[in-house]
C-alpha cells in the first residue's frame, strides 16, 4: 500500500490534477520532443516572447502552436537549460497546441478537428502552467519547454 501511494505521488503533479495525455495525439512531429517529465507544474510570470511585435506577446507558429515565454519563479529555475538562457530570454518556453490556424502543410493533420481551449493570459500575468516538460530536439541550442500545455491557471 505504501509503495502504491509513493507511485501515485510521483504520477501526479503537486496539486493533484493530472495532465491531459490526449493532447499528445495533436502534437506535430512528437518525436522531436524528449519527455523529461510527463506532467509538471511550473509557476512564474508570462513574458512577451515577441519583443513588442504582437499585443498578446505570443509567437504564432506555422504549426498552429503558440510559442510563449514564462519567467519561472527562482525556486523553479532548475527546469531551464543553457538554450533557454542563451536563446529564449532566460525563460521557459510553453506551447499550447493547435492554438492558431495551421499554415504548415505537414502539421495540418495534427490539428484537424481540434482547437485548444486554453486562454493565454497577457504578458505580466502570474500563472501556474501544467503540462509535459520536454527538451525540444529540433532547435539548436536545445531548450526546455512545457509542451503540450494542459492548463494555465492565473495566480493572485
Amino acid at each position: 500500500m505504501q509503495r502504491l501511494l509513493v507511485l501515485l505521488l510521483f504520477a501526479l503533479p503537486l496539486y493533484g490534477q493530472p495532465c491531459d495525455e490526449s493532447l499528445w495525439k495533436h502534437v506535430y512531429h512528437k518525436h522531436r520532443l524528449k519527455v523529461l517529465q510527463p506532467c509538471i507544474e511550473v509557476t512564474g510570470t508570462i513574458v512577451d516572447a515577441t519583443h513588442g511585435k504582437r499585443k498578446d506577446g505570443q509567437r504564432h507558429e506555422a504549426d498552429g502552436d503558440n510559442h510563449g515565454w514564462l519567467a519561472v519563479d527562482d525556486n523553479e529555475r532548475n527546469v531551464l537549460i543553457s538554450g533557454n538562457i542563451s536563446d529564449e530570454n532566460g525563460d521557459l518556453v510553453f506551447e499550447c497546441i493547435c492554438q492558431y490556424p495551421v499554415k504548415q502543410e505537414d502539421a495540418i493533420s495534427s490539428c484537424k478537428n481540434f482547437h485548444s481551449k486554453i486562454t493565454i493570459p497577457p504578458p505580466g500575468t502570474r500563472v501556474r502552467i501544467r503540462g509535459a516538460l520536454v527538451t525540444d530536439l529540433q532547435h539548436k541550442p536545445l531548450h526546455n519547454e512545457i509542451h503540450p500545455v494542459s492548463s494555465i491557471e492565473i495566480l493572485k
